[in-house]
C-alpha cells in the first residue's frame, strides 16, 4: 500500500467519525483538497528517507487551503510547486472559507518551516533527499468562534477513535517511508511517534514547533531548529 492508498483510506475512515462542542466545524484537506495532497505525495515522497518530520495536525492557513503539510500557499506554490485545483468543503466556517492557492493569508508556521529549508537546502529535491514531511491527524477543527482547535484537546470519547485511525495510518506511512528517523515537531507529534512506533527500529526525536504562539519559536525558530536537527544526526 502506498501512501497516496494510505491517505485515501484514512480520509474516508476519519469522515466516519463526529466530535462534539467546542468543535462546531472539521476540515477533512484530504479530501477536497485531494490533488495537490496526491501531487505532492507523488512529487516527493520515496521509500527510504532519512528523516521524516511528523506534525500534529492542519493549520487553517496551510494545510487547509492547500493540502500539503505545513502548506503555506506561497512556499508549496514557488517552490514546491505542487498548486492544483482545490474543492471547498461542504460547511464552512464563514471566518475559516478554503480559498486553496487564491488564499491571501500565509501560515506562519508554514512559512517558517519552508523557507528555512530553501535556505538551507536551496532546492525541494535536496530537501526531499534528507526529510519528508507528514501529518498525524489529517483533520482541522474550529470553534464556534472560528478558533482553532488542537486534536490533543478533544475528550476521550471523541479523541481515542481518531487516534486509533491516525495510529494505523502512521504505521502504514512509515512502514511504507522506512526512514530512519522519526522527528515530531513539537511534542505532542514526538510523543504520537513514541506511543505508536516504539517498537520499531527507529529513532524518534523533536524539534521545536514553528508556531507563533511558542515564545521559544518567535526568537528565531530556524536556528533553534537547525541545532536541533544536527544533534539528532539528520543534518
Amino acid at each position: 500500500m502506498g501512501l497516496i492508498e494510505v491517505d485515501r483510506k484514512l480520509s474516508a475512515a476519519v469522515d466516519l467519525l463526529s466530535f462534539p462542542e467546542p468543535v462546531t466545524h472539521v476540515y477533512n484537506p484530504l479530501d477536497y483538497a485531494r490533488l495537490p495532497h496526491e501531487k505532492f505525495l507523488k512529487k516527493y515522497a520515496r521509500k527510504g528517507i532519512p528523516n521524516l518530520l511528523l506534525g500534529m495536525n492542519p493549520g487553517p492557513w496551510g494545510m487547509a487551503q492547500t493540502g500539503i503539510p505545513f502548506g503555506e500557499v506561497a512556499m508549496a506554490r514557488d517552490w514546491l510547486k505542487v498548486a492544483a485545483k482545490v474543492n471547498a468543503p461542504a460547511v464552512q466556517h464563514p471566518k475559516r472559507p478554503i480559498e486553496g492557492f487564491d488564499c491571501q493569508r500565509s501560515e506562519v508556521s508554514g512559512k517558517r518551516m519552508w523557507s528555512w529549508a530553501q535556505e538551507y537546502f536551496g532546492t525541494p529535491e535536496a530537501f526531499f533527499k534528507q526529510f519528508f514531511v507528514f501529518n498525524y491527524c489529517p483533520l482541522v477543527f474550529m470553534e464556534e468562534t472560528g478558533k482553532n482547535f488542537t486534536p490533543d484537546k478533544l475528550p476521550a470519547s471523541a479523541r481515542d477513535p481518531l487516534f486509533e485511525v491516525c495510529d494505523a495510518s502512521l504505521r502504514e506511512a512509515v512502514k511504507w517511508l522506512k526512514p530512519k528517523r522519526v522527528i515530531g515537531v513539537g511534542k505532542f507529534a514526538e510523543k504520537c511517534a513514541q506511543r505508536v512506533l516504539g517498537d520499531l527500529d527507529l529513532e524518534i526525536g523533536f524539534v521545536l514547533h514553528p508556531s507563533p504562539a511558542s515564545p521559544i519559536a518567535n526568537r528565531g525558530w530556524a536556528p533553534q531548529a537547525e541545532a536541533k536537527l544536527k544533534e539528532l544526526g539528520a543534518l
